[in-house]
Formats: structure tokens, sequence, C-alpha cells
């Protein structure tokens, strides 16, 4: 496939109009939202911000290639876009961007899009074929010089000779290459890579983890025999394999605009030792305090976002259960099977907290800590330790098998096979499962039990404070830590048997639909103060606020967060609020108005959110600045 299949000169933007980065992103989701390569702009943008906010996409020298790999996407495309002025785009060099290649590749996009997407990446790599791009006149101009580029390169490839392995005396460099999504800067690192080594004369290999899966994977004999090993990578990449060699972890930007600076590192042996009995990068002792609790909320969020396909699944399905038991009753085969899958002893909301308990222990402490954090978990359900119980169980199992991994270090290469298959299993077993049983699995209970007392005579001031405390969160960052926290803390309450664990699931429903329908009315009261991309984009999130998708608003508060976050919060708080002092329950964990009949004060349920939605959109409406303001500014 050619990259200019995916490159359409229809959709290219020659002359952006853009002066920042938000302005530029949206520039060129118009021109793909134009000609019909997405179905939802909103969805697109977001997932767009969310590969901004792990790393710039601005690589450097005059070029971003902001990606998305999303279900918003209808056919694989990249929109060229270029801006003579050039716009502050948050390069990693500082420098201004001028050529835009925005990457728009749908869910199980097919292999030969993915190739083709890493032949572009690599492409941009040589500085000669970019100037070219940057003086190229018209759209036609710019596809002929990628037609012509594209096939040179696939000529040479195929006149090569195969690389001949190093000689055994030989100084020689492996590194593996990764980026969140795995479309461009994993192959850009890896070009990058190959042609600065081939310039100081160093032999190299490269194993890319692109969306395609890993490629070219490293031997065991070629990371026995490398003098050092390069790890450019914004995701977590296959460690273990590197146990006693000098590493040198870094971003995988790092490997496009450093590539000799790392080559020489590792070749001069310029990397601390990396250990795989520990779970962090514990080459050396350089963590900062911040970072310590930044690993135990990575841990904590990959339990929780492990566990909420199983909230969501079980939940949805619970709710129709609830909604048929009322119709057609409760002996009804139907709703005996649909609260058989959903819930009770078997159902999918049988396995919250031991879910939650594995996954956070398998990032502590990898593939071996998985079963008995799982167990661990269990236990702690069994018993009545409830969710701190399995919070428990999964920390303890992680730093287990991270205590156990020191403790069997020492033991000879021969034996090494025995670790995973035998002493992981049967110690961290035994060790996690003894600790929950005999300790941790008591006093939760006790403190899990005294919770639940204290929600179950919650006066009523102290409910509705709680209603506004959870709503309110449900706001703050809109998906992220504090949203998931209320949400998590709503779930553990609804699935320990307290009386009011409607209550809770009522007070976090309506704060997060209030932030997505707040935006939608005030798009919709206050039109002059939108452009006509976020009035459309207003409209959509009228059915994500409905859903109980409060992630719609993430866009609009990426771009003026002040006003957007603060306006949503005063909203969910009141909502909250409200939904504690007129005792509204939602015996579901999620549907947002489709679950409404099951409510127990219906009419007052929509209440509290119309209330929260018009007090947000309107403070929002009138807060915000005119569009005419914001562009002369």
């Amino acid at each position: 496939m050619k990259i200019t299949d995916l490159m359409i000169e229809r959709a290219m933007v020659m002359d952006m109009q853009a002066s920042s980065k938000e302005a530029a992103i949206d520039e060129l989701i118009a021109s793909l939202d134009r000609n019909g390569r997405i179905n939802d702009r909103v969805l697109f943008k977001q997932m767009i911000l969310k590969r901004e906010a792990e790393s710039s996409t601005g690589i450097g020298e005059g070029i971003a290639m902001p990606h998305a790999k999303t279900k918003a996407v209808n056919e694989a495309t990249v929109v060229f876009g270029r801006s003579k002025k050039g716009i502050d785009y948050e390069a990693l060099d500082g420098k201004p961007s001028h050529l835009f290649f925005m990457i728009a590749a749908p869910e199980g996009a097919a292999d030969t899009h993915l190739q083709t997407l890493a032949a572009l990446s690599r492409l941009l790599i040589d500085q000669e074929f970019v100037d070219q791009i940057k003086n190229a006149e018209t759209a036609a101009e710019v596809v002929k010089l990628f037609d012509d580029r594209q096939a040179e390169k696939e000529k040479k490839e195929e006149a090569a000779p195969q690389q001949a392995a190093p000689a055994a005396n030989e100084k020689f460099v492996i590194a593996v290459t990764a980026c969140p999504t795995g479309i461009a800067h994993t192959y850009m690192a890896e070009d990058a890579l190959k042609k600065k080594a081939k310039e100081m004369g160093v032999a190299i290999r490269v194993e890319t983890n692109g969306s395609e899966g890993a490629k070219n994977v490293l031997t065991a004999e070629e990371i026995e025999r490398a003098a050092g090993v390069i790890v450019a990578a914004d995701k977590k990449v296959e460690m273990a394999r590197f146990d006693g060699k000098r590493v040198l972890q870094t971003p995988v930007s790092d490997g496009i605009r450093k590539p000799e600076q790392l080559i020489n590192k590792a070749l001069n042996g310029d990397a601390p030792v990396y250990h795989a009995e520990s779970s962090a990068s514990s080459a050396e002792e350089n963590e900062s305090t911040g970072s310590v609790w930044n690993k135990i909320y990575k841990d904590l969020m990959n339990g929780i976002s492990h566990m909420l396909p199983f909230v969501v699944g079980g939940g949805i399905l619970l709710a129709v259960s609830f909604l048929l038991e009322s119709t057609i009753g409760k002996n009804n085969p139907i709703v005996l099977m649909l609260g058989s899958i959903a819930g009770g002893d078997t159902g999918a909301f049988h396995f919250l907290i031991a879910v939650l308990a594995g996954y956070i222990a398998y990032s502590i402490g990898d593939r071996p800590a998985l079963m008995p954090g799982m167990v661990g978990g269990f236990l702690a359900a069994s018993s009545n330790a409830g969710f701190l119980g399995g919070l428990a169980a999964g920390f303890l199992a992680g730093w287990i098998i991270v205590f156990l991994k020191k403790v069997f270090k020492g033991m000879p290469k021969t034996l090494d096979g025995l670790k995973p298959i035998l002493l992981f299993p049967v110690f961290g077993l035994l060790i996690t499962g003894a600790l929950m049983y005999f300790i941790f699995d008591p006093i939760f209970k006790w403190i899990n039990l005294g919770l639940i007392g204290g929600l179950n005579h919650l006066g009523t001031g102290n409910a509705v404070l709680l209603g506004i405390v959870l709503g309110g969160m449900m706001a703050i960052d809109m998906g992220g830590p504090f949203n998931k926290a209320a949400y998590t803390f709503a779930i553990g309450v609804f699935t320990s048997g307290a009386s009011n664990g409607g209550l809770m699931m009522a007070a976090v429903m309506a704060g997060g639909m209030v932030p997505p329908l707040a935006i939608a009315l005030a798009t919709t009261l206050f039109k002059h103060k939108w452009n006509e991309d976020e009035r459309k984009a207003g409209l959509t999130n009228y059915v994500l606020g409905a859903s109980f998708i409060t992630e719609g608003a993430i866009p609009f508060a990426a771009a003026d967060p002040m006003r957007v976050i603060t306006s949503c919060i005063i909203g969910s708080a009141i909502a909250g609020g409200l939904t504690q002092l007129w005792n509204i329950s939602i015996p579901a964990p999620h549907g947002g108005i489709f679950v409404i009949l099951l409510s127990n004060h219906k009419l007052l349920f929509l209440l509290t959110i119309i209330i929260g939605a018009v007090i947000s959109g309107l403070i929002l409406g009138i807060w915000k600045k005119p569009l005419a303001e914001k562009v002369a500014k």
C-alpha cells in the first residue's frame, strides 16, 4: 500500500490558519470530518488529547504527528497540514512546528495500514525530504514527493544485502522502541537509531513494540552478547529478559532526537544494571518521593481499569434484570439468567474484588503476582473484608512476589525455570493467603463492617455532605483519579450489602452526568460564544451525558480548564447533594438515564440532574468570553 493511499490529497491543509496547538488539532480534525474519515469528532479529539497528555507529539525539527487509534475512525487516514508561520505545538525542542501529520487509525486496523503508517514515520527522519515537503507549493506536489520517495526507499531496501550478524568479538547495541499507541514514534525512533548507528559504524538491532505487536524480537543470544541495551519507550515492555544487563531507559522521543547520545552511552556501559527482581526501575535508587506515589497510583489504576468492564457489563445487565423483574416476575427464566450472569454468587459482580486485587498485584510483580493477588482478593470478598481488603490483597501479593524474587535471586541459573512454574505460585499463594486469612481479612472485615454500619446510620446532613463531595469529585478530572476514586467508593458500598449502596450510586451517577450535559446546554444557549465545531461537539454531549459518560467533557475542559471544570464541579456537587437530601437510590452501577426507571424517586432523580446541568451550563455560558473577544485576544 502506498502512503498516499492514506494521505488523501483533498484532505490536505496547505495553509493552516491555526495559531495555537488546540486550534491546530481542531483544524486538522475538521478536515478529517469533512472527508468522512471519522464518525465522532468529540471522541477522536478526546483520544488525541489523551495521547498529547502522555507526551507531546511535536517531535521537533518543525514536525508534529498527533495520532489516535479509536472506534471514532471510519478509515485509516493521514491528514497533512502545513503552517507557514509556524505554531507553538509544545514541541520537544521548543521550536515552532510547521508540518503536521495527524494519523487516524481505526480499532483493529489491518497490518497493511499500520505498516504504511510506520513507513510514513520512517520517511520523516530524512531532513532533506522534510525540507522538500516544506517547500512544496501544492497538495499534488506533496503527493508526488511521497510516492517518489517511498518507491526509492523500497527499491533501495530490496537491493540492499541482508545485514550480516556482528562478529563474535564486535561490540554491538540492542534497543527496544515503543510509544503508547504504537503508530508513529515507535518507528521513528527505530529508524533514527539505525541511521545514526550506521553513520557511527556501530552494529545495532532494534525491536519495535508497535500496534501490530512486537517485531524483530531480540533473541536471548543477542541480549547476552550486547554491550548495552536502549529501551526508548513510553509504555511497558518486557524487561525481565534484560536482567543483569546495563539498560538505558528513556522516553521514546529521545530515541528520535538523541540517537547518537544513547548509542554512545550504551557502548560505554554508561547505564545502570537492570535487576528483574525489582518491579520498579531499581537499577539505581534515584526515585523521588513523588515517583513512589505515582507508582502506587499506577498500580491502583491498573486494577481499577481491569475491573471496570465487569462493573459496566454486569451493571447494565443487572439493571435490565431489575426492569424485567418488575414486569414479568422475578422467577421468569430470562430474569433468572440475567441475574445469574450479572450478579449473585456466579456473575460478573462476583469477580470485582478478585480482578481488582489481581491486576494491582500484576502491575507490581508482573505475571507471577496475578494468581496470588486474585486469590487474596477472592478471600477478601468471601470474608466481608470488601474493597478495602481487596486493595490490601493486591498490594500485598505484588510486594510478596517482589520479595520472593529477591530471595530466590541467588539460585543456580539451571533452576531458573522452577521459579515461575513452582516457587512463585506456591510460596506467593501460601504467604499471601496466610496473611490475608489470619491478619488482614479480620482487620478489614472489622473496618468494612464498621464503615457499612456508619453509612447505614448517616444522618441527613452528613449524607448530603457526602453526596456533595462524591458528586463534585466526579467532575474534577472527568474520568481521572478523583472521578475513579469517587466511583470506586460507591461501587464498594454498592457491592458490600449496605442498605444505602444505591444512594451512593445515585450521587456519583448524577455527578458524572452533569459535566457533558452542562456543556451541551452552554453550547446551545450561548451559541455566540462557541465556534461551529464546538457547537456540534456540544450536541454529542447530550447523548454522552445521558449515558453517564463523563469523558465527553474532556476536550472542552482541556481547552478552557478554569471555566469548564469550576462550573462543572459546582453543578455536580449540587446534584450529588440533592440525591441524598431527597433519599434517591439507583440499584444499578451504570446506565445513566437509561436506568432511571429503577430509581425509587424517578422524577426527583431526573430533576437533580437537570438542576445540576442547568446551574453548571449557565455559569459556564455567562463566564465564558464571547467568541469574537477570544479570537481578538
